[in-house]
């Protein structure tokens, strides 16, 4: 009821203006006040969770500093410079030890957020873990590995936050089943990373910590919503990392950060102590997954976590352990491939990466065969987006009360607030105009009832059929497909929630993806978006080719799908792609250094 609708109910002749008028005035100075104690409130807590990020950035320069002085001999350089799987033997024989590796990542780690913000909170239990790892009588396959951790990943003694106020002051109690298999084999998780508020978008800033930023390139973002640990692991703080993934978040940091990253098959790795702000949503499948600097890292994560531990402690994981036949076979594939989508059109360097890597794979003995994923509209509008926000986005705008929204997320969370009957009247407004916009803004009514979604279950279990039949007619192995990227200038990808459309396919279909870098952006490429128009030329298109600008030099990632539970083969499949890329990259032989295809590349 508005005050002129009261003014009304009053009986005429006793009412004095210039009460009513104190009252009024009396009120909108109490609305006021009330809005500025709720404010000051979500301040308050913001600056404890800075507080408390920064006592443990101290923590790590303390701890750091006393294992320096008391080893001075330790060569941090070395130890850094190894990859994963040398880095884990070298531990297990004893010529490495765990503290010097650890001590060497806290440092290394505190100088990368200092200059990229993307560490959020120091694990101090990280050294009793040490001492543990080094009490074990059998060494795991990660025996004193530090490893870094998405920060909703659940750490008993640490806060889930998800980048919301709503979840700040909530300690986990125990550690995730990921964690707690991680520690099993040996692992130290030492620090948790930055993610977007809310985690629905794949920008990484929030209120509470900040912007993270890609230390490839300042004026980017490291993407998300594993866009911390993209930073960490890109910058050399990490050796390996884990985030979570349901619309491409493992892979586009990967992809904007130059990183391999997977994204496993639904309960292929435990979800059990993750914290979301969509619980509850199963029309796109979420998935945690391991991201590192190459493929060997990541099938020795995924070898030493398909284990019993995680078998026993989370008995809905498929007892499937890791598969040594087919990772290390080296049979020819059949592979299937399309530099487009039909959605977006893809940047001139992800059409670019796929159509050379393509010509790599030919040239190596594998057959390539040309796929159109069928009905893409229809996917990411009915299928992705209608799904995920099947509820109209109401859990998700939930976990945005007694919150303020970032700016990076504005343009997402104002159209998820829009009433129903709104969205579908600028829905029919701007279908004659932008008809891909109007179809995502009447998506994101969600689907009404109950009914409704049961419905949406059975289409997405019948386009799963009808994707995996046009494989099997092609007799596919694997896929190659395009990576969204290079990394976007910061801002952009809170406009551009739609463009992953390249990754959430495959969290639709609830296939095992991976991405990987194999080139970088030239001028060339460069040159060529100038001329970038889209699909639709509507203001998305206008918005991507405004996105990537500036990105020369930066990498570029292609995507490697399989079939569901078929991890092994999707990761060999990411292996002899980055086997063929990194031959062709070292540059050209004294026989051919005339050779115009060969890209002097360093990734």
């Amino acid at each position: 009821m508005v005050w002129a609708d009261l003014w009304l109910l009053l009986p005429e002749g006793e009412v004095d203006p210039r009460a009513m008028a104190a009252l009024l005035c009396g009120s909108a100075a109490a609305v006021l006040a009330l809005r500025w104690v709720g404010q000051r409130r979500i301040q308050e807590k913001m600056e404890q969770a800075r507080r408390t990020r920064d006592l443990g950035l101290e923590r790590m320069e303390k701890v750091a500093q006393r294992f320096k002085q008391q080893n001075p001999r330790i060569q941090a350089g070395h130890i850094l410079s190894l990859p994963l799987v040398e880095l884990a033997e070298k531990l297990k024989e004893g010529s490495l030890s765990p503290e010097s590796v650890l001590y060497t990542y806290i440092e290394q780690a505190l100088e990368v957020t200092r200059e990229v913000n993307c560490v959020t909170d120091f694990m101090q239990g990280c050294e009793e873990q040490l001492r543990e790892v080094q009490r074990q009588k059998e060494r795991g396959l990660l025996y004193g590995v530090p490893v870094s951790i998405k920060d909703h990943i659940g750490c008993k003694g640490h806060v889930s936050t998800g980048g919301l106020v709503q979840f700040l002051g909530r300690v986990e109690e125990e550690d995730s089943v990921i964690v707690q298999v991680l520690k099993r084999q040996g692992a130290i998780p030492f620090v948790k990373t930055n993610v977007p508020q809310s985690m629905i978008n794949y920008d990484c800033s929030n209120l509470i910590f900040g912007q993270t930023v890609n230390p490839l390139n300042h004026k980017k973002s490291p993407g998300g919503s594993s866009g911390g640990e993209g930073a960490l692991i890109a910058g050399g703080g990490s050796i390996l990392g884990f985030g979570t993934d349901v619309a491409g978040s493992i892979r586009l940091p990967s992809s904007f950060c130059g990183l391999c990253g997977l994204k496993p098959t639904g309960f292929r790795l435990s979800i059990q102590g993750l914290t979301s702000p969509i619980a509850g949503m199963k029309s796109v499948t979420g998935m945690v997954g391991p991201m590192a600097r190459d493929v060997d890292s990541l099938a020795l994560c995924m070898r030493a976590l398909l284990c019993d531990d995680m078998f026993r402690l989370d008995p809905t994981v498929p007892p499937l352990p890791f598969d040594e036949e087919v990772y290390s076979s080296s049979a020819p594939l059949r592979i299937g491939y399309y530099d487009g989508d039909g959605y977006f059109q893809p940047s001139p360097s992800m059409r670019r990466a796929v159509q050379e890597t393509r010509k790599l794979l030919q040239e190596a003995g594998h057959t390539l065969i040309p796929f159109t994923p069928p009905r893409i509209d229809y996917v990411v509008d009915e299928l992705f987006t209608r799904g995920l926000f099947s509820d109209g986005a109401a859990n998700l705008l939930d976990k945005f009360k007694g919150d303020i929204v970032d700016p990076n997320l504005k343009s997402q969370i104002s159209s998820y607030r829009l009433p129903t009957l709104v969205k579908r009247i600028l829905a029919l407004i701007l279908k004659p105009v932008y008809p891909r916009i109007a179809k995502d803004l009447n998506a994101l009514c969600g689907v009404g009832s109950a009914k409704n979604l049961w419905k949406h279950h059975v289409a997405v279990a019948a386009y799963r059929t009808e994707f995996i039949a046009k494989w099997r007619e092609l007799e596919l192995n694997v896929m190659l497909c395009p990576a969204l990227g290079p990394a976007f200038n910061k801002g952009y990808p809170g406009k551009l929630f739609a463009a992953s459309s390249y990754t959430n396919l495959y969290n639709v279909l609830n296939f095992p993806a991976g991405v990987l870098p194999v080139t970088v952006v030239t001028e060339a490429d460069e040159e060529e978006l100038k001329n970038y128009r889209g699909h639709y030329s509507d203001p998305w298109d206008k918005r991507l080719r405004e996105a990537v600008e500036g990105a020369v030099g930066l990498p570029v990632a292609v995507q490697c799908v399989a079939l569901p539970w078929q991890e092994e083969l999707c990761l060999r499949f990411m292996k002899e792609v980055e086997t063929l890329a990194r031959k062709r990259n070292v540059g050209p032989t004294d026989d051919d250094e005339d050779d115009d295809d060969a890209d002097d590349l360093d990734l």
